[in-house]
């Protein structure tokens, strides 16, 4: 098989939740341990640093990657979903996996994993964590999947765990409370290990207490600690939600020091203000194009979504102009209250099975007063809007990961350079 065969294979032989949803969400971690045994284990060979978090845990894991990658480290990162091409899940130093490693993993690995029936995510972890070992990184930032307790990635045994927030996603795994969802990601807390908390609600803090006081973890709230004075810090990544990002890094910072890391001032500064340039990361408050102004970003619930149109409220221009799309298993309704009303909407869909058709978008979205035309697809929407726009104008598109892929997707074809 070619790379493109392997990625056919992997798609259609073993369940993908980014394409299919609920259906590739698989409990437990029998599997995980089998494939970890079998591969020897290669996690304990690499320093790792375990994130989770609702919103901002990707931003935070790509941060500390650059961090890490300025100040020498031969640095691993796993992430999901991708955008563009699986191999952005697995990264060292910036650089995706390479196509022959991915095939010749799957071949390799075939006849172990394929009467487990693996999850995607359990299979592509398996991946990341022996390339990782093969590859003999330093260490790694690994960010979870989902929730935290039952995530294959939590066998690792991490320097810091950093948990960002709590918010309504996912609630058909995760629990339809931020307190089930706080049980969920607090369970990569880990005896001794220690935790930063990135933000807390009345619902969730009693919850990171609790789990820490029961395993001796030492517990940090980025919100009341004195983080280290890096004055007029530049952090690449623009958008406002990026704040409580920068500070609950600077918060782990110390810890990672503590914990034996050399990690100057001039490593620091380097990583923040160069984090995509460092990791390729996308699609967070990414600008496009300018004159119209183009930004695009992932942000997909209510606790992402609230930061981004309080942002888009903000920008200076004559017409606000959002593509948006959603996926069917979100809290579309909520999403919805939270967009400004005075833009002008264009409704569209992403190219995946998870994808709520247009016109069903457009009609709820109507209810909750935003006012627009559908669109079959996200090349179409863009179009259009770019046809209406004057100079002037701000356009937004976003709603879902798989609308940014989408788009990104579309770059050149576009004119987004």
């Amino acid at each position: 098989m070619d790379y493109q065969d392997t990625l056919a294979y992997l798609y259609n032989s073993v369940p993908m939740f980014q394409q299919v949803g609920g259906t590739a969400y698989k409990e437990g971690l029998g599997t995980t341990l089998a494939l970890d045994a079998h591969l020897g284990h290669p996690h304990r060979t690499f320093r790792t640093i375990h994130v989770a978090g609702t919103n901002g845990k990707g931003s935070c894991s790509h941060t500390l990657a650059a961090i890490l990658q300025s100040a020498g480290y031969r640095t691993g990162l796993y992430t999901s979903p991708h955008l563009l091409d699986f191999r952005e899940r697995i990264r060292i130093d910036g650089k995706p996996i390479p196509e022959t490693y991915v095939v010749d993993f799957v071949e390799r690995e075939r006849p172990f994993f394929e009467p487990l029936h693996p999850s995607f995510f359990e299979l592509t972890t398996a991946m990341a964590f022996r390339y990782f070992a093969d590859e003999k990184v330093d260490a790694a930032v690994i960010e979870v999947g989902m929730g935290g307790r039952l995530d294959c990635t939590n066998i690792i045994r991490p320097d810091l765990c950093l948990i960002t927030n709590i918010s309504l996603d996912h609630t058909q795994f995760l629990g339809h409370t931020l307190a089930q969802i706080a049980v969920e990601k607090a369970g990569i807390i880990k005896p001794g290990i220690p935790i930063v908390i990135g933000e807390t609600t009345a619902e969730t803090r009693p919850v990171f207490l609790g789990k820490a006081q029961e395993v001796n973890a030492p517990i940090y709230f980025a919100e009341e600690s004195h983080c280290e004075d890096y004055h007029n810090i530049d952090f690449e990544l623009k958008g406002i939600y990026q704040q409580k990002n920068l500070r609950t890094l600077l918060t782990a910072l110390p810890l990672l020091k503590k914990a034996g890391y050399r990690l100057d001032g001039q490593a620091v500064r380097h990583g923040f203000a160069h984090v995509v340039e460092l990791t390729g990361l996308m699609g967070r408050w990414q600008k496009l194009h300018e004159h119209p102004t183009v930004v695009c970003d992932t942000g997909h619930n209510t606790g992402g979504i609230r930061y981004v149109a309080e942002q888009l409220l903000q920008q200076p221009c004559h017409t606000l102009r959002i593509v948006i799309g959603m996926v069917n298993d979100k809290d579309i309704d909520g999403v919805l209250a939270l967009l400004p009303h005075n833009a002008v909407y264009y409704f569209t869909r992403a190219s995946v099975k998870r994808a709520l058709p247009e016109h069903e978008l457009a009609k709820r979205a109507h209810e909750a007063g935003l006012m627009g035309n559908c669109y079959p697809d996200v090349p179409t929407a863009v179009r259009a809007v770019q046809k209406e726009s004057l100079p002037e104008d701000f356009i937004f598109v976003g709603g879902s990961n798989f609308i940014v892929a989408d788009l990104l997707a579309n770059r050149n074809a576009l004119n987004l350079h």
